[in-house]
């Protein structure tokens, strides 16, 4: 009998609910409430930086702190072709334009040397994902922005509580994005936050979250509202941010679920020769928001891999395809293959599992049989 085995499961309890209910039976304040400084309070506080601002995802979250450091038309940001669209995205959303550097082997986080050769005058952020809850080389590329004046912002959307030598990913850069999107390390359905050690980036990320307005106490106050600057509704809502409480509370204890579950996968998969599996770095905590091996073999192969999972009931994905060779830059930035050879390679390889807090030994036991099973039946048909 097939078993039912999605990518990700919710991690969520009774005490997820209380809070929500808590929050709704307020009445009240369901947009702007008291929970949101609390939650930002606490997210700063847990990952080490100055200020956390909360915003309505985590693609919100990067819109805003581009524009909270002024890029526009003309500049240029350094980003990876290996993650979620949004990344090369944000940058035009603010008139700017994404400059893709490859990635480098260990972390498939941006590799360092690539990035020092796409710096140009116009260069003006380093945008890095730490790609499936692994830290990148974030401490080498926060040295180079350094050297060139340059502003590093860290997309760290799939690794809330990473560490790098006990120091939390998302306090390395001048700022930091986190996505609470329903599969990330803790969810609020959707979300995000813009981390920073600037009090006038943190300023400026109030105004652009809610259409600008100098005070928080809209929905409360009798006054006119005082439009300072050109801002969104990029807002949180106070009932969002309840849930997002209750689930910061379990936030270790998820990560020792996953880390669990993830060493438990290393062993039992890396008994198979076509197979790389993403084993710990020294001195890094990963969180493993996602558990992505490598396949020793072309893409054809992994199509059927993906398929003969499927039909045994193990949902499988390939994260990511290149940004770069998408059908929208193909065209509006004429990116071609060949461009970034070590990204579109391991983009060739990858396959995300299923990897949740509450996978069970004899899932992951089936996972890896199935995994087994299609390898040794392309092995006989190749003989």
């Amino acid at each position: 009998m097939n078993r039912d085995i999605p990518l990700f499961k919710i991690y969520w309890d009774e005490n997820d609910i209380k809070f929500v209910n808590e929050a709704i039976r307020k009445g009240s304040s369901w947009a702007v409430g008291p929970e949101i400084p609390i939650l930002e309070e606490k997210i700063a506080d847990y990952i080490g930086v100055n200020y956390a601002v909360t915003f309505n995802s985590g693609t919100s979250a990067l819109h805003a702190v581009l524009l909270a450091y002024g890029i526009g038309k003309g500049d240029e940001v350094i980003v990876p072709s290996f993650t979620f669209i949004a990344t090369a995205n944000a940058p035009l959303f603010v008139g700017a334009r994404p400059v893709f550097a490859d990635i480098e082997e260990q972390t498939y986080g941006l590799d360092p040397e690539s990035v020092k050769n796409k710096i140009t005058p116009n260069t003006k952020v380093i945008l890095p994902i730490h790609f499936g809850g692994c830290p990148c080389s974030v401490i080498e590329l926060k040295k180079i922005a350094e050297e060139n004046g340059l502003i590093l912002i860290e997309d760290a959307a799939e690794a809330f509580g990473s560490m790098i030598e006990g120091k939390k990913v998302g306090s390395f850069g001048d700022a930091a994005i986190l996505s609470f999107c329903q599969n990330k390390i803790i969810t609020t359905g959707e979300g995000g936050v813009v981390l920073t050690h600037s009090k006038a980036i943190w300023d400026k990320l109030k105004l652009i979250r809610s259409h600008g307005r100098l005070e928080d106490e809209y929905f409360k106050s009798t006054e006119n509202a005082v439009y300072a600057t050109l801002g969104y509704n990029f807002r949180m809502s106070n009932i969002t941010a309840a849930l997002g409480l209750s689930q910061l509370k379990k936030v270790d204890k998820v990560i020792q679920m996953r880390v669990g579950n993830a060493t438990y996968m290393n062993g039992i998969l890396s008994k198979f020769n076509g197979i790389t599996t993403p084993n710990p770095i020294e001195g890094v905590r990963q969180v493993y928001q996602m558990y992505t091996i490598r396949l020793k073999q072309d893409g054809a192969k992994r199509s059927d891999m993906i398929k003969y999972l499927a039909e045994k009931g193990i949902l499988t994905k390939v994260y990511f395809p290149p940004v770069h060779l998408s059908k929208f830059y193909r065209q509006e930035f004429d990116c071609r293959d060949g461009e970034l050879p070590f990204t579109e390679k391991i983009a060739s390889e990858v396959l995300t599992l299923p990897m949740y807090p509450t996978l069970t030994i004899e899932e992951m036991d089936y996972v890896a049989r199935h995994i087994g099973e299609f390898l040794s039946c392309k092995k006989e048909l190749n003989e």
